[in-house]
């Protein structure tokens, strides 16, 4: 069924085929960003050393938007592999969230009561630095022939499954024909009444949304969730909210999930700012994660309490519906467990339960 991997093109696509023909052109080899963004070149032997670890991978429409000689750059430090990841983190590992236990079979988690979640590609667009499936086994994971449709008939065989969630890798990183034929399965099974994408490839490949996904997506009789994943404004230039806005034309309700990262967007202003260039593209700010503690990421974490002020921030000069929840997830709980923050002269509050 699904086993395409579109992360290394095995020869280049033609111009007619868009955003294929830029993921081919994705930035792969450190000295080459370096280069590109005129970074100093001490950086190297770190980023060499972190990339044969974890690959770096860059598409040239999110290098774009990173601002040369900047080595701070928010962007930047999402995407750049860094000595840090070398470092052993106590309390940091390769499964973060337990999800080995959580597998259903070859290619599905069942974490939560109502919903399935399918490893459905280990390809994407780009490798974020603190990606908490940075060392998932894909090749023994992912759907494919035969494992691909024992996942539909796990789905089909549980009556309790209404909604089913694409993710990976990032599933809009397979081909369309690919997608839409998971997709029609999917909505054939008489109890599943939603389906959803976790994807990041809008943000960071917006050629992505092209006539052949809005063809598919819109034609899906099911409600339909798209979940993308921006963690800072810079993120949002013209031509992702112009990608956002036709995903939203679609049909699809969008939601963004962002992770809460140290030197990236770890400041009220930040975030608020995220927020305001997401709802003006159409999307609802829902999730700000606490880091997953996966190994190689310990130099991205934010403190709780420092979490916590952020979101009494945000709350305090914000409209409710653009303040996202703080969650953490944590293995074998039923659900992503909120953060509770105080506001100045109240008692503490849950992520959700404001009004305003």
């Amino acid at each position: 069924m699904i086993t395409r991997e579109l992360e290394k093109p095995s020869e280049a696509p033609s111009a007619s085929q868009g955003w294929r023909a830029e993921l081919a052109r994705a930035v792969r080899e450190p000295a080459e960003l370096l280069h590109r963004l005129a970074l100093p070149g001490e950086l190297l032997p770190a980023a060499r050393a972190a990339a044969a670890s974890f690959p770096l991978l860059v598409p040239p429409s999110y290098l774009a938007r990173i601002r040369p000689g900047d080595p701070q750059d928010p962007l930047l430090l999402q995407v750049l592999p860094l000595g840090q990841e070398l470092e052993p983190g106590a309390g940091y590992g390769p499964d973060p969230l337990d999800e080995a236990a959580a597998k259903g079979g070859r290619g599905l988690l069942h974490k939560y009561h109502g919903r399935v979640l399918l490893i459905t590609t280990g390809a994407c667009a780009v490798h974020c630095r603190y990606c908490f499936r940075r060392h998932f086994p894909y090749q023994q994971e992912q759907l494919g022939g035969r494992q691909g449709r024992e996942a539909l008939e796990y789905i089909a065989a549980d009556s309790s499954v209404e909604e089913v969630i694409l993710s990976g890798g990032d599933p809009l990183a397979l081909p369309d024909e690919v997608l839409a034929s998971l997709v029609g399965e999917i909505v054939a099974i008489p109890h599943v009444k939603r389906l959803r994408l976790h994807t990041r490839l809008p943000v960071v490949l917006p050629a992505r949304v092209d006539r052949q996904l809005l063809a598919w997506l819109g034609a899906v009789p099911l409600p339909t969730v798209v979940v993308i994943h921006a963690n800072h404004p810079q993120e949002i230039d013209g031509v992702v909210a112009a990608a956002l806005g036709r995903l939203r034309a679609s049909g699809a309700l969008l939601l963004n999930q962002a992770v809460l990262l140290a030197g990236v967007n770890d400041r009220a202003a930040t975030l608020a700012e995220l927020s305001k260039r997401l709802f003006a593209a159409g999307v609802l700010p829902y999730y700000l994660n606490l880091l997953d503690r996966v190994a190689g990421a310990a130099h991205f974490e934010v403190a709780l309490d420092t979490a916590r002020a952020l979101m009494a921030e945000l709350a305090a000069t914000l409209p409710g519906y653009l303040v996202p929840k703080l969650v953490r997830e944590v293995p074998g709980s039923p659900a992503k467990v909120p953060q509770s923050f105080a506001l100045a002269g109240s008692g503490p509050l849950e992520e959700g339960s404001r009004s305003g």
